[in-house]
């Protein structure tokens, strides 16, 4: 089959052009560089890559064609942000493409009101982000249903691995919140530290992919969360983070008007919009119609990403990992 990855070389991409390759499929990635992800693999050296920028040529309307004119079996749209988007992609592939699989997210659910959140249980979605996900995959399911391009959504939670920054215990980007942990220091805790954060592993999201792709008939018209197996909540996952230092966490219960008050604006307003939403996902759907078997629970994700920026001299921490 021969497949075109849209943002093959950014966190997805890494682990699923590989995995297609390995299959026995041919590969396109369109990126705007020439990388071949964060992690080096030979499987590259088989795939074809055309560079573009997505936001130029959908801005131009040439995108579409660009993409129709690879002649894809099935195309895997990492990148896409808008409906106008996806709508335009579809025009151009319906009719000339098997299959489009497109990369929504777990923010199309807004705060949870009951556990586990599922594909139809989930409250409607808040912020500018989720709203279009959430748009999206509700125009995709429709193009299929009217009997147009065949479409799979797939919605991972906060994803994680080697080459980036995970979010972390506080539900930020804070390289800060390592430090404190690693020398058990205190941590100021928004709330009561309950509320939960679902991650999930680049290569379970690329699982998860190809495991649509190879059940087609089952993944059209259909929408899957894709997380890990479990989730973590504010309060566990920074006692299991401080325990990889040999420590044991420090956690301070503060208001959410004190924790601002603490920490830089950007740190703050991330732990708001990771925590507020409050995710813990169900992946029964996906396990029972394509397959989908996770291989790293949330931790090990996470463990995985910290290894990687302490290999990398890319964050400073008070004491070693001691796992």
């Amino acid at each position: 089959m021969r497949i075109v990855v849209i943002g093959g070389s950014g966190h997805i991409g890494t682990f699923l052009v590989p995995r297609l390759v390995r299959a026995g499929h041919e590969v396109v990635s369109i990126s705007r560089g020439q990388s071949t992800g964060y992690v080096d693999d030979p499987s590259w050296q088989q795939v074809e890559r055309v560079t573009a920028d997505r936001a130029s040529e959908d801005r131009d309307g040439t995108f579409p064609g660009r993409v129709a004119a690879l002649e894809p079996d099935a195309v895997v749209d990492l990148i896409c942000f808008t409906l106008d988007s996806a709508t335009a992609l579809v025009d151009g592939l319906r009719g000339n493409t098997g299959h489009l699989l497109y990369c929504g997210s777990i923010w199309r659910h807004g705060p949870s009101t009951r556990f586990p959140v599922t594909e139809t249980n989930g409250a409607p979605p808040v912020g500018q982000y989720g709203i279009a996900k959430a748009a999206t995959a509700d125009a995709l399911k429709a193009e299929t249903a009217a009997g147009g391009l065949a479409t799979t959504s797939i919605h991972p939670g906060h994803i994680v691995g080697p080459g980036w920054h995970p979010v972390g215990p506080l539900g930020n980007f804070d390289p800060g919140v390592w430090q404190q942990l690693s020398s058990g220091q205190p941590l100021d805790v928004p709330g009561l530290g309950t509320e939960s954060m679902h991650h999930v592993h680049a290569d379970d999201v690329a699982h998860a992919f190809q495991a649509a792709i190879d059940h087609r008939d089952a993944a059209a018209g259909e929408d899957f969360d894709i997380v890990a197996p479990t989730a973590l909540n504010v309060r566990g996952y920074a006692q299991i983070a401080a325990s990889w230092f040999g420590q044991a966490a420090q956690l301070n219960p503060v208001s959410w008007a004190e924790f601002r008050a603490g920490t830089s604006g950007d740190h703050a307003d991330a732990s708001w919009e990771h925590l507020m939403r409050d995710h813990y996902v169900s992946i029964d759907k996906a396990r029972s119609l394509i397959g989908y078997q996770p291989r790293y629970e949330p931790e090990a994700a996470v463990l995985e990403s910290l290894r990687w920026l302490v290999d990398h001299h890319e964050i400073d921490l008070a004491h070693p990992l001691v796992v």
